[in-house]
């Protein structure tokens, strides 16, 4: 059980259960002993009827005339009592007629106890003294036994009843006592580097969980201070590099037009001119990661059929695979119209055919397959590379981190995946990345965009 409401419900059902078990449990005793008692004061006024009926002269009776005085009575013959009459010391001098002939079992030292008969029901007896005779009178318990089945019965029942009401009640407390922690989830998921200005609702009860809530709603706002202290650093950093960077470029290429230079020299200046394109590029692309988080980018999507937007990009894809010894292939299913901005999709597919690229191996293939429906457009970007291991394939879309652990013929900056989610995000639509599945090595990038924007 995952869930703490589920928990909850079956803790409360629990508790509720045992609790009536333990209140059968002691209502069975109690209920019993008053009707066991009852019985006892039962049997203690027909003693006294009895008495009354044998008179004061016990000491002088005989046999015969207790026999006969008891038979006078009638009302032992019924099946409600059962008598025995003993003699101190000497022998029975009277059975009611109901037993049977059996004996009712005395029990030393007890004036009121169980008395089992074989053949009759369990009896309730009490021996009672009256002078020189020892009266036992005893009743049928069966009455009892009788209720307490039906208190048994009728237990079982409400035991389901209570056990099925009890775990319905419990869920329902359990969603209205975690519904704060649900709306702390829910806005807790909502938030992320794009939309760091959500909070939680704060409640006016200050309990636990409203605690909870401030303190978190605490540690957003140290979040968002730091993103958009990241994110602002990030974007000076890199609009201030660049008129250094331009200047030292200037100075490079005149030295380098200007000639006079010694080989060493001048492969040197050849070089920096190369670094300083390759940082002028990392530069360029951080501004624009900067203005993506921050949805600064306007983009300019139109419904358009895919097919002569693929047909352009795979014209130029071919051409560099081919520069590289690397075959390229396309695919597209599906007829219909795609809402995108035909400019930036054509800057990620050429930022995965680059990465496909530079994984490839000689005379291998990348495949781009299309398929068009009815809710999303979905591309597919397959090469026949090393892969990556599953624990890296989240990492590889994060900044300055590249594909293939190194193995790459083209370092690169390590950004051209964030770029190809920042783009994909503003499309509104998804981007991952999965090994091939098919037995063979490579790597498979899938875009799914939405085919209304």
């Amino acid at each position: 059980m995952k869930s703490i409401g589920v928990r909850l419900a079956f803790w409360y059902a629990v508790a509720s259960t045992v609790t009536l078990a333990c209140l059968y449990l002691g209502g069975r005793y109690f209920l019993e002993r008053h009707a066991i008692h009852a019985l006892d004061l039962l049997n203690a006024a027909e003693f006294e009827q009895v008495r009354t009926r044998l008179g004061t002269d016990l000491g002088a009776v005989s046999p015969e005339a207790v026999r006969e005085r008891m038979r006078e009575g009638l009302v032992h013959d019924s099946v409600l009592f059962y008598v025995e009459i003993h003699q101190q010391g000497g022998g029975i001098l009277y059975r009611s007629n109901n037993l049977g002939g059996r004996a009712i079992p005395r029990a030393t030292g007890k004036s009121v106890y169980n008395a089992p008969v074989p053949g009759l029901p369990e009896l309730r007896a009490g021996e009672f003294v009256d002078g020189p005779l020892a009266i036992i009178i005893a009743t049928s318990k069966r009455h009892i036994r009788t209720v307490m089945i039906g208190y048994e019965q009728a237990f079982y029942v409400l035991l389901g009843v209570m056990l099925v009401v009890s775990a319905g009640v419990g869920y329902a407390l359990s969603r209205m006592a975690l519904r704060p922690v649900r709306l702390i989830q829910e806005t807790a998921t909502r938030i992320g580097s794009d939309n760091l200005s959500a909070r939680i609702p704060v409640g006016t009860v200050n309990d636990e969980i409203s605690n909870l809530a401030r303190l978190l709603n605490q540690m957003f706002d140290r979040l968002e201070t730091a993103f958009n202290q990241t994110r602002r650093f990030t974007a000076e950093a890199s609009h201030e590099l660049k008129t250094p960077l331009s200047l030292v470029r200037l100075q490079a290429e005149k030295l380098a037009l200007e000639g006079g230079l010694k080989p060493a020299q001048e492969e040197a200046v050849h070089m920096q001119l190369e670094e300083i394109a390759r940082l002028n590029q990392i530069i360029e692309e951080l501004l624009f990661l900067s203005r993506a988080e921050a949805r600064a980018i306007t983009l300019q999507p139109k419904a358009q059929d895919p097919r002569p937007f693929l047909a352009s990009f795979s014209s130029d894809a071919a051409v560099l695979a081919e520069a590289r010894g690397i075959h390229f292939r396309d695919t597209h299913e599906g007829e219909g119209m795609a809402t995108f901005d035909a400019k930036w999709m054509r800057q990620v597919l050429l930022n995965l055919h680059a990465n496909a690229l530079n994984v490839s191996p000689a005379d291998g293939t990348i495949l781009l397959h299309s398929a068009l429906t009815a809710g999303q457009w979905v591309l597919t970007i397959e090469d026949e590379g090393p892969g990556v291991p599953a624990e890296q394939l989240e990492r590889i879309f994060e900044r300055f981190v590249r594909l293939g652990n190194g193995q790459g013929k083209d370092g690169g900056s390590g950004l051209g995946l964030a770029i190809s989610r920042s783009i994909v995000g503003l499309h509104r639509g998804t981007i991952r990345a999965e090994n091939r599945a098919d037995g063979r090595s490579g790597l498979r990038v899938v875009v799914e965009l939405p085919v209304t924007a």
